[in-house]
């Protein structure tokens, strides 16, 4: 059963699982899914086309899945998805998609958005990454797996973030962010790799080795990105047991279309 505040305004159309809360004066609009076991707090505001997944923790004062804040919308029916796991705290504002991308904005699993976060339309974000009061996305950003973005970092449309990365509390990132990366600063630039982030994770020596050789080929030998990644295709093939570590960095390089920081 859930459990609904008599209070809460829950449109007929709206599907809620098992076990779901509603907190007091939320109200909850058509063509929202929310999934088994998820909670809701108080005076939150939930738009569809929205999906919610199992045993997320929505707390006070949300707003999720309203209209993008962009000006070519036209009343399209977009769609925002947000998987399973997920904490989201106070005041936080997920936008839905636009057609001038693939409609869609979504926030994957086991995530802990702090309070204020922005998720503009048709941003991506993974798994298990950690974003802390005041992140910002603007429209179209990519964020990859286990990134962890510092209070009030604020992230320009169409930036990609890879896995692993961090920036520091005040960032600005005009720049995609390569993977392992930590940045900091007005605009960001690269202040080393997340070395202890890595190693709390598994990361094997062989794996953060190659992290290291990296890190020096792209921003310690003058090289140019080309440059620097045909030498990470040589040092792929000399590091077996680190090459999918590797691979991470050359794929994301190979998609870059803002350059990145360094």
């Amino acid at each position: 059963m859930a459990l609904i505040h008599p209070t809460a305004l829950i449109d007929p159309k709206a599907e809620l699982g098992a076990n779901v809360e509603v907190g007091p004066y939320t109200v909850i609009g058509p063509d929202v899914s929310i999934g088994e076991g998820t909670s809701v707090g108080a005076h939150c505001v939930l738009q569809g086309p929205t999906r919610i997944g199992r045993d997320n923790k929505i707390f006070q004062f949300c707003s999720i899945g309203a209209a993008p804040q962009d000006k070519k919308y036209a009343g399209e029916p977009t769609r925002l998805e947000i998987g399973d796991r997920n904490t989201i705290r106070e005041f936080c504002t997920f936008n839905r998609g636009t057609t001038q991308d693939d409609g869609l904005t979504r926030l994957g699993d086991d995530n802990w958005m702090m309070a204020y976060v922005h998720l503009a339309h048709d941003c991506k974000v993974g798994n298990k990454t950690i974003f802390a009061n005041n992140a910002q996305l603007a429209g179209h950003v990519h964020v990859g797996d286990w990134a962890i973005l510092g209070g009030f970092t604020v992230v320009h449309q169409f930036v990609h973030i890879g896995a692993h990365s961090m920036t520091a509390m005040g960032s600005i990132l005009f720049q995609d962010l390569p993977p392992f990366v930590m940045a900091s600063g007005n605009t960001a630039e690269a202040k080393g790799f997340n070395l202890e982030g890595l190693k709390r994770r598994g990361f094997s020596p062989a794996q953060l080795n190659a992290v290291k050789q990296m890190y020096r080929i792209i921003y310690r030998r003058g090289l140019t990105l080309d440059q620097a990644r045909m030498e990470m295709e040589t040092l792929r093939g000399s590091m077996p047991d680190a090459a999918d570590t590797i691979t991470l960095v050359l794929d994301f390089l190979a998609t870059a279309t803002r350059g990145i920081i360094r």
